[in-house]
Protein backbone atom coordinates (compact mmCIF):
# COMPACT_ATOMS: atom_id res chain seq x y z
CA UNK A 1 0.00 0.00 0.00
CA UNK A 2 2.74 2.61 0.91
CA UNK A 3 4.71 1.55 -2.42
CA UNK A 4 1.73 2.25 -4.21
CA UNK A 5 1.30 5.60 -2.86
CA UNK A 6 4.77 6.14 -3.46
CA UNK A 7 4.00 5.52 -6.98
CA UNK A 8 1.32 7.88 -7.22
CA UNK A 9 3.01 10.36 -6.11
CA UNK A 10 5.76 10.11 -8.24
CA UNK A 11 3.55 10.66 -11.61
CA UNK A 12 4.71 13.19 -13.48
CA UNK A 13 1.47 16.06 -14.29
CA UNK A 14 1.70 15.34 -17.45
CA UNK A 15 0.52 11.65 -17.15
CA UNK A 16 -2.34 12.74 -14.47
CA UNK A 17 -3.21 14.71 -16.99
CA UNK A 18 -3.25 12.31 -19.65
CA UNK A 19 -5.39 10.09 -17.55
CA UNK A 20 -7.80 8.46 -19.73
CA UNK A 21 -11.29 9.54 -17.77
CA UNK A 22 -10.25 13.07 -17.75
CA UNK A 23 -10.01 12.36 -21.76
CA UNK A 24 -13.49 10.66 -21.58
CA UNK A 25 -15.10 12.98 -19.52
CA UNK A 26 -13.82 16.51 -20.28
CA UNK A 27 -13.07 16.44 -24.11
CA UNK A 28 -15.98 16.13 -26.65
CA UNK A 29 -14.54 14.83 -30.25
CA UNK A 30 -15.82 14.89 -33.28
CA UNK A 31 -14.33 13.53 -36.98
CA UNK A 32 -15.18 15.92 -39.43
CA UNK A 33 -13.26 16.90 -43.19
CA UNK A 34 -11.11 20.15 -43.94
CA UNK A 35 -9.98 20.80 -47.25
CA UNK A 36 -6.24 21.04 -47.70
CA UNK A 37 -5.34 20.12 -43.75
CA UNK A 38 -1.97 21.71 -42.91
CA UNK A 39 -0.52 18.30 -41.52
CA UNK A 40 1.80 18.73 -38.00
CA UNK A 41 3.23 15.43 -36.82
CA UNK A 42 3.39 15.19 -32.79
CA UNK A 43 3.99 12.57 -30.35
CA UNK A 44 1.79 9.53 -31.49
CA UNK A 45 -0.19 11.50 -33.07
CA UNK A 46 -0.94 13.65 -36.49
CA UNK A 47 -2.66 16.66 -36.20
CA UNK A 48 -5.13 17.79 -39.18
CA UNK A 49 -4.52 21.75 -38.95
CA UNK A 50 -5.46 24.31 -41.50
CA UNK A 51 -3.39 27.08 -42.71
CA UNK A 52 -5.02 29.61 -44.97
CA UNK A 53 -2.23 32.14 -46.16
CA UNK A 54 -3.63 36.20 -47.18
CA UNK A 55 0.52 36.79 -48.51
CA UNK A 56 4.00 34.93 -47.50
CA UNK A 57 5.40 38.01 -45.07
CA UNK A 58 1.84 38.09 -43.85
CA UNK A 59 1.38 38.33 -39.99
CA UNK A 60 -0.59 35.30 -38.29
CA UNK A 61 -3.61 34.43 -36.15
CA UNK A 62 -3.09 31.08 -34.14
CA UNK A 63 -6.73 30.16 -33.30
CA UNK A 64 -7.88 27.65 -30.83
CA UNK A 65 -10.97 26.74 -30.96
CA UNK A 66 -13.37 25.46 -28.10
CA UNK A 67 -14.46 22.06 -26.88
CA UNK A 68 -17.07 19.95 -29.07
CA UNK A 69 -15.80 22.19 -32.14
CA UNK A 70 -13.31 20.95 -34.67
CA UNK A 71 -10.80 23.22 -37.53
CA UNK A 72 -13.79 23.23 -40.07
CA UNK A 73 -16.44 24.78 -37.99
CA UNK A 74 -13.61 28.15 -38.35
CA UNK A 75 -12.47 27.35 -41.72
CA UNK A 76 -15.10 29.69 -43.66
CA UNK A 77 -16.57 33.01 -42.59
CA UNK A 78 -13.84 33.47 -39.44
CA UNK A 79 -10.65 32.75 -42.20
CA UNK A 80 -12.43 35.31 -44.58
CA UNK A 81 -12.74 37.75 -42.38
CA UNK A 82 -9.42 37.94 -40.53
CA UNK A 83 -7.63 37.70 -43.88
CA UNK A 84 -9.42 40.60 -44.81
CA UNK A 85 -7.71 42.48 -42.16
CA UNK A 86 -4.89 41.11 -43.69
CA UNK A 87 -3.78 38.30 -41.14
CA UNK A 88 -3.51 34.46 -41.86
CA UNK A 89 -4.73 32.10 -40.11
CA UNK A 90 -3.55 28.69 -38.82
CA UNK A 91 -6.30 26.66 -37.67
CA UNK A 92 -5.03 24.26 -34.82
CA UNK A 93 -7.08 21.28 -34.26
CA UNK A 94 -6.22 19.03 -31.55
CA UNK A 95 -5.85 15.17 -30.86
CA UNK A 96 -9.08 13.14 -31.86
CA UNK A 97 -10.72 16.15 -33.48
CA UNK A 98 -11.87 16.23 -36.70
CA UNK A 99 -8.87 14.43 -39.61
CA UNK A 100 -6.36 14.65 -36.54
CA UNK A 101 -5.15 10.98 -35.19
CA UNK A 102 -5.04 9.89 -31.69
CA UNK A 103 -7.14 10.01 -28.30
CA UNK A 104 -7.39 13.86 -26.74
CA UNK A 105 -4.96 14.15 -23.74
CA UNK A 106 -4.61 16.78 -21.83
CA UNK A 107 -0.94 16.99 -20.93
CA UNK A 108 0.38 15.69 -24.62
CA UNK A 109 -2.03 18.74 -26.36
CA UNK A 110 -0.59 21.38 -24.74
CA UNK A 111 2.98 19.92 -25.87
CA UNK A 112 1.46 20.16 -29.02
CA UNK A 113 1.28 23.84 -28.78
CA UNK A 114 4.94 24.57 -29.51
CA UNK A 115 5.06 21.63 -32.37
CA UNK A 116 1.77 23.29 -34.49
CA UNK A 117 3.73 27.09 -33.87
CA UNK A 118 7.27 26.10 -35.34
CA UNK A 119 5.89 24.39 -37.90
CA UNK A 120 4.12 26.85 -39.01
CA UNK A 121 7.64 28.62 -39.77
CA UNK A 122 6.09 31.84 -38.66
CA UNK A 123 8.36 33.87 -35.69
CA UNK A 124 6.43 34.22 -32.79
CA UNK A 125 6.41 38.38 -32.71
CA UNK A 126 4.23 37.68 -36.14
CA UNK A 127 1.68 36.03 -34.41
CA UNK A 128 -1.25 36.60 -32.18
CA UNK A 129 -2.60 33.42 -30.27
CA UNK A 130 -6.29 33.40 -30.06
CA UNK A 131 -8.16 30.91 -27.97
CA UNK A 132 -11.67 30.14 -27.21
CA UNK A 133 -13.64 28.39 -24.42
CA UNK A 134 -10.98 25.26 -23.68
CA UNK A 135 -8.79 26.68 -26.59
CA UNK A 136 -7.75 29.45 -23.44
CA UNK A 137 -5.34 26.97 -22.27
CA UNK A 138 -3.61 26.48 -25.94
CA UNK A 139 -3.29 29.72 -26.50
CA UNK A 140 -2.05 30.87 -22.97
CA UNK A 141 0.10 27.70 -22.92
CA UNK A 142 1.73 29.56 -26.56
CA UNK A 143 2.30 32.84 -24.70
CA UNK A 144 4.34 30.89 -22.14
CA UNK A 145 6.44 29.31 -24.85
CA UNK A 146 6.44 32.00 -27.38
CA UNK A 147 6.80 35.21 -24.73
CA UNK A 148 7.61 37.63 -27.97
CA UNK A 149 3.76 37.01 -29.44
CA UNK A 150 2.95 39.78 -31.21
CA UNK A 151 -0.45 39.65 -29.04
CA UNK A 152 -2.70 36.98 -27.09
CA UNK A 153 -6.93 36.99 -27.24
CA UNK A 154 -9.26 35.01 -25.15
CA UNK A 155 -12.29 34.25 -25.96
CA UNK A 156 -14.41 32.53 -23.41
CA UNK A 157 -11.51 31.39 -21.83
CA UNK A 158 -10.68 29.72 -18.41
CA UNK A 159 -9.07 31.02 -15.13
CA UNK A 160 -9.47 28.25 -13.07
CA UNK A 161 -8.55 24.85 -14.42
CA UNK A 162 -8.98 22.82 -11.30
CA UNK A 163 -12.14 24.14 -11.12
CA UNK A 164 -12.97 23.10 -14.48
CA UNK A 165 -11.97 19.91 -14.08
CA UNK A 166 -13.40 18.84 -10.73
CA UNK A 167 -16.84 19.05 -12.63
CA UNK A 168 -16.02 15.88 -14.70
CA UNK A 169 -13.20 13.83 -12.47
CA UNK A 170 -12.41 13.22 -8.83
CA UNK A 171 -9.38 12.65 -7.72
CA UNK A 172 -9.63 9.23 -6.39
CA UNK A 173 -11.05 7.71 -9.74
CA UNK A 174 -7.29 8.33 -11.01
CA UNK A 175 -5.90 7.05 -8.56
CA UNK A 176 -3.83 9.65 -7.26
CA UNK A 177 -4.14 11.81 -3.61
CA UNK A 178 -6.36 14.97 -4.05
CA UNK A 179 -3.16 16.77 -3.32
CA UNK A 180 -1.09 14.87 -6.16
CA UNK A 181 -3.74 16.07 -8.83
CA UNK A 182 -3.78 19.77 -7.73
CA UNK A 183 0.12 19.42 -8.05
CA UNK A 184 -0.45 18.51 -11.54
CA UNK A 185 -2.86 21.48 -12.35
CA UNK A 186 -0.98 23.94 -10.58
CA UNK A 187 2.40 22.73 -12.45
CA UNK A 188 0.80 22.46 -16.16
CA UNK A 189 -1.99 24.62 -15.83
CA UNK A 190 -1.24 27.65 -14.19
CA UNK A 191 -3.22 30.03 -16.07
CA UNK A 192 -3.28 33.38 -13.58
CA UNK A 193 0.51 32.58 -13.74
CA UNK A 194 0.84 31.85 -17.54
CA UNK A 195 -0.88 35.65 -18.47
CA UNK A 196 0.87 36.73 -15.58
CA UNK A 197 4.27 36.50 -17.75
CA UNK A 198 3.36 37.15 -20.73
CA UNK A 199 3.94 40.82 -20.92
CA UNK A 200 2.52 41.53 -24.43
CA UNK A 201 -1.03 43.08 -24.75
CA UNK A 202 -4.05 41.28 -24.49
CA UNK A 203 -7.73 41.01 -25.37
CA UNK A 204 -10.43 39.45 -23.25
CA UNK A 205 -13.90 38.49 -24.60
CA UNK A 206 -16.96 37.31 -22.69
CA UNK A 207 -20.39 37.55 -22.21
CA UNK A 208 -21.80 38.83 -18.53
CA UNK A 209 -23.80 35.86 -18.75
CA UNK A 210 -21.75 32.76 -19.64
CA UNK A 211 -23.21 29.79 -18.25
CA UNK A 212 -20.79 27.66 -18.84
CA UNK A 213 -17.76 29.49 -17.73
CA UNK A 214 -18.25 32.89 -15.53
CA UNK A 215 -17.89 35.70 -16.36
CA UNK A 216 -15.40 36.05 -13.29
CA UNK A 217 -12.65 33.66 -15.05
CA UNK A 218 -12.86 36.84 -17.51
CA UNK A 219 -11.67 39.76 -14.71
CA UNK A 220 -9.64 36.91 -13.22
CA UNK A 221 -7.43 36.94 -16.18
CA UNK A 222 -7.53 40.32 -16.95
CA UNK A 223 -6.46 40.80 -13.07
CA UNK A 224 -3.73 38.79 -13.36
CA UNK A 225 -2.21 39.57 -16.91
CA UNK A 226 1.16 41.05 -16.91
CA UNK A 227 0.75 43.21 -20.03
CA UNK A 228 -1.73 45.67 -21.16
CA UNK A 229 -5.00 43.94 -21.08
CA UNK A 230 -8.63 45.19 -22.93
CA UNK A 231 -11.33 43.62 -21.04
CA UNK A 232 -14.98 43.14 -23.07
CA UNK A 233 -17.56 42.02 -21.23
CA UNK A 234 -21.27 41.80 -23.68
CA UNK A 235 -24.11 42.53 -22.45
CA UNK A 236 -26.07 40.06 -24.59
CA UNK A 237 -25.53 35.99 -25.65
CA UNK A 238 -23.90 33.31 -23.53
CA UNK A 239 -20.70 31.18 -23.99
CA UNK A 240 -21.84 29.72 -27.62
CA UNK A 241 -23.18 32.43 -29.13
CA UNK A 242 -21.24 35.22 -28.05
CA UNK A 243 -19.77 35.82 -31.63
CA UNK A 244 -23.10 35.78 -33.19
CA UNK A 245 -25.20 37.62 -31.28
CA UNK A 246 -22.45 40.37 -30.67
CA UNK A 247 -21.49 39.74 -34.39
CA UNK A 248 -20.31 43.81 -35.06
CA UNK A 249 -19.30 44.50 -31.31
CA UNK A 250 -16.70 41.34 -31.54
CA UNK A 251 -15.26 42.13 -34.49
CA UNK A 252 -14.48 45.52 -33.79
CA UNK A 253 -12.88 44.77 -31.04
CA UNK A 254 -10.69 41.95 -32.49
CA UNK A 255 -10.14 44.41 -35.35
CA UNK A 256 -8.92 47.27 -33.46
CA UNK A 257 -6.47 44.83 -31.42
CA UNK A 258 -5.23 43.34 -34.37
CA UNK A 259 -4.59 46.85 -36.07
CA UNK A 260 -2.97 47.88 -32.96
CA UNK A 261 -0.82 44.84 -32.54
CA UNK A 262 0.37 44.36 -36.07
CA UNK A 263 3.97 43.49 -36.78
CA UNK A 264 5.42 46.60 -38.61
Amino acid sequence: MKGALLCALAMSASSVLDHPLISERYFFPRKDRVASPFLVEVDGATLACAFRKVAADAPTVVHFHGNGEVVGDWDDGFVRWLGSLGWSVLLAEYRGYGMSTGSPQLGRMLDDVERVVKASGVPPERIVFFGRSVGSLFALEAVSRFPRAAGLVIESGIADVQQRLALRVDASELGVPRSTFEAAIRERLDQRAKIAGYRGPVLILHTRDDGLVDVSHARDLASAAGGPVTLRIFERGDHNSILTVNEAEYRAAVAEFLKKVAPR
